[in-house]
């Protein structure tokens, strides 16, 4: 007699009958082979989610640092330079009309200065255009600087050679060739400064955007290897597989490199724009206000009121020098609030601010000395060394040379800081990344090893 096999009895999948002892293993090793499948499939997954991840991070990181650089390298040194061509221009300008005044025989300390302008324009110039898009803007501002600065000088030694033999042919030259000093040089140097500081801007901004796409894509990368390691415990109740630890440490780090190292490199950025350039934009407004103040003081004197403003009721360059002083005064007043409580950066700007009191309250009494008929001794009153108008002028240039020198020391400091902090990000997060996706296929293939 048969007896039929003790215990429950297999039934086939789908139908009420038993299960064949013979097609238990078979049916064994095709679920085993569908859950390697499935592994094979999610180990893939989880690779290419932890190299794409690295991937983008790699590319957006290197675009931030890309325009970080830029920010060091190339559009503050070239908003420095134009700024640096615009009071080279304005001071030489300045020097021309001192030299004038002085008489026949310039001041040799005078032309030395007046040259030394012309030649750190002209040389800032070249270094520009070289650094510079031939279809840019800034380019072509460069390119009417360049034009126009032998025009300008061959003026200035017009006036020169007439005032040498007391022509008054030479006062003729000298407020034509301030003319085009203020209404073609310096305005063309003013467009290429707010061209380049512009750029600046946008580069510093570019720098400091926010890398979504790599913080979205590492943290669904992390979530995946997370539900990985979660759902190996629940089906083995392991709880560590190496290749997949590994994995996950290595996507952490990236993540964490990536939020730590953009955030220091923002707030460092940001600070060099709003404690180091906005001081630097301020500061150099001021510089160039003093210098022509400085030119139109000397210019009252050279005119002797044969320029009048355009209602013909005052003294175009007396009117021009007090408008530039007023200007002066309110940027100071804004360099200051913007040094804060940083006595190094403050002490020269409060230097600048009592400068420019003593230059008015000296400037107002050269005029009262001029308007009384006495040339000579107004004269005297504005150039020389001691107790002059230009000895207030020097200290006064002094001072916002110092403190420019401050503003600028603090910006370097920073955005370097800014730069350092993407450096060696982008190449970082590719490696681990790759390291991560080969430690999650290892750790894939060592759950696939026990379906073998």
């Amino acid at each position: 007699m048969t007896h039929p096999p003790s215990g429950a009895a297999l039934r086939e999948p789908g139908t009420d009958g038993p299960v064949a002892p013979a097609a238990v293993p078979v049916q064994r090793r095709g679920l085993r082979s569908e859950a390697a499948g499935r592994l094979q499939i999610i180990g893939a997954v989880l690779a290419l989610l932890v190299v794409v991840f690295g991937m983008v991070t790699f590319l957006e990181i290197s675009g931030r640092a890309s325009s970080a650089d830029d920010v060091v390298e190339r559009s503050q040194p070239l908003s420095a330079d134009a700024a640096s061509i615009y009071r080279s221009l304005a001071d030489a300008d300045t020097m021309a009309a001192s030299g004038f005044l002085a008489g026949a025989e310039e001041p040799k300390d005078v032309h030395e200065q007046y040259e030394k302008d012309i030649k750190e324009a002209s040389r800032l110039l070249v270094r520009a255009a070289a650094s510079t898009d031939p279809s840019t803007p800034s380019h072509r501002e460069i390119t009417e600087l360049g034009e126009a600065l032998p025009e300008y000088t061959g003026l200035i030694e017009r006036a020169r050679a007439n005032n040498r033999q007391g022509l008054p042919l030479g006062g003729a030259y000298l407020r034509y060739a301030n003319q085009k000093m203020t209404n073609e040089l310096l305005p063309a140097a003013e467009r290429l400064y707010a061209a380049e500081t512009g750029r600046l801007g946008t580069d510093s901004a570019d720098a400091r955007q926010w890398p979504f796409l790599s913080l979205a894509a590492g943290i669904v990368a992390l979530a995946a290897l997370v539900w990985m390691q979660r759902r190996n415990y629940l089906r083995t109740h392991r709880v560590f597989n190496r290749g997949l630890l590994v994995a996950t440490a290595a996507a952490t780090v990236v993540l964490l490199w990536l939020a730590a190292g953009h955030t220091v490199a923002r707030a460092e950025l940001r600070g060099a724009m709003v404690n180091g350039q906005e001081s630097l934009d301020v500061l150099n407004k001021a510089r160039i206000s003093s210098l022509k103040a400085r030119a139109n003081e000397n210019l009252t004197l050279v005119a002797r009121g044969a320029v009048l403003t355009p209602d013909g009721t005052r003294d175009k360059y007396e009117n021009d020098y007090s408008t530039g002083m007023k200007a002066l005064g309110a940027q100071l007043g804004t360099a200051e609030k913007l040094a804060g409580d940083d006595a190094t950066g403050s002490g020269p700007v409060k230097d600048a601010i009592s400068g420019v009191s003593e230059w008015q309250d000296r400037h107002r009494k050269a005029r009262t000395t001029d308007d009384r008929g006495e040339y000579d001794a107004a004269l005297k009153q504005i150039i020389g060394p001691k107790g002059t108008t230009g000895q207030s002028f020097e200290q006064v240039d002094d001072a916002l040379e110092r403190a420019l020198a401050h503003e600028q020391g603090e910006f370097d400091a920073a955005a370097g800081s800014g730069r350092r902090a993407l450096g060696g990000l982008p190449a970082g997060a590719a490696v681990l990344a790759l390291l991560g996706a080969v430690a999650a296929i290892v750790g894939v293939n060592r759950r696939l090893a026990e379906y073998r």
